[in-house]
């Protein structure tokens, strides 16, 4: 689809979302994510649009500083036991202050790959 828009002169600002496609739910019924899948995402929107010579322009993602355990997994890994006291969403699941500084590691190190060439 990138290919296609860009061979149709169309410069559309690409952004993936990572969070929104990516829902399960956990043993005891709450919405959570899995942090991998997220990584993955923002990889791959990256790898695309370096093979394919576009520009990529953003990514969306429900974060907060706080300690919060709403998506599994990481660095410092979250699991489902820890959603009965830090589980503080309503809505959307977010990304706790050390997974989202692990995904603003990736984006950084992709678009400084991206500036290589």
């Amino acid at each position: 689809m990138v290919e296609a828009v860009r061979d149709a002169g169309h410069r559309p600002v690409w952004v993936t979302d990572p969070m929104h496609g990516n829902n399960i739910n956990a043993a005891n019924g709450y919405k959570t994510r899995r942090f991998d899948d997220i990584m993955d995402e923002v990889r791959g929107f990256f790898e695309v649009h370096k093979a394919a010579g576009t520009y990529p322009g953003g990514v969306h993602v429900e974060m907060t500083g706080d300690d919060v355990a709403e998506c599994v997994g990481g660095s410092d890994p979250i699991d489902e036991s820890a959603f009965n006291d830090r589980y503080e969403s309503l809505v959307d699941p977010r990304l706790n202050h050390k997974q989202s500084l692990e995904l603003a590691f990736l984006v950084a190190e992709s678009l400084k790959d991206m500036s290589r060439g």
